[in-house]
């Protein structure tokens, strides 16, 4: 008869080999992996948080975002926003945003802001100018108030035509 302690059975004193422990360590390494799919989920995906017109802006989403890229491609803007290399917490740092018309001329004139808003405390949010500083070029000097992951609205209104720019960026702690 074989040994009685190298098999898995609800008499073994070993606890790698009682299928009670086994099934506590599989349930709780099961729980593990929903919480990081979760987290990495939250990060990764939408932040959720509501505007406060929400209805009047979901009630025709799907028309308003067909809309917004009909005059996306209808203004034909080149656009790019440089970021700094390293966003470090209570750090001023510049901040650039390059537009060109539908011919690649510089679009002059036009009202730049930027929304940074947290998708974990909207009593963190806050707005920026950006100041034409030469023709089709904007910048801003900025600093974040608290570490962690913000998403950015850069909003462009110029003449009646809007343009809108979002990304998500990680502060980090100085």
């Amino acid at each position: 008869m074989p040994d009685g302690r190298k098999r898995i059975s609800q008499h073994n004193s070993q606890a790698l080999r009682n299928p009670w422990v086994l099934g506590w360590l599989a349930l709780v390494v099961v729980v593990f992996a929903v919480n990081a799919g979760m987290v990495i989920t939250a990060v990764v995906t939408n932040p959720g948080l509501v505007d406060e017109d929400y209805y009047e802006k979901g009630r025709d989403f799907e028309r308003t975002f067909v809309s917004r890229m009909e005059a996306r491609n209808r203004l034909g803007w080149s656009v790019a926003l440089e970021l700094p290399p390293r966003i470090a917490l209570g750090e001023q740092a510049l901040y650039r945003f390059v537009v060109t018309d539908d011919r690649g001329l510089p679009l002059t004139g036009a009202h730049v802001s930027v929304h940074a808003y947290r998708p974990s405390d909207a009593d963190a949010d806050f707005r920026f100018p950006m100041e034409e500083v030469a023709p089709g070029r904007y910048e801003a000097q900025v600093s974040f108030p608290l570490k962690g992951i913000w998403d950015v609205m850069l909003k462009v209104e110029r003449e009646g035509d809007n343009y809108e720019l979002r990304r998500r960026i990680s502060v980090a702690a100085s």
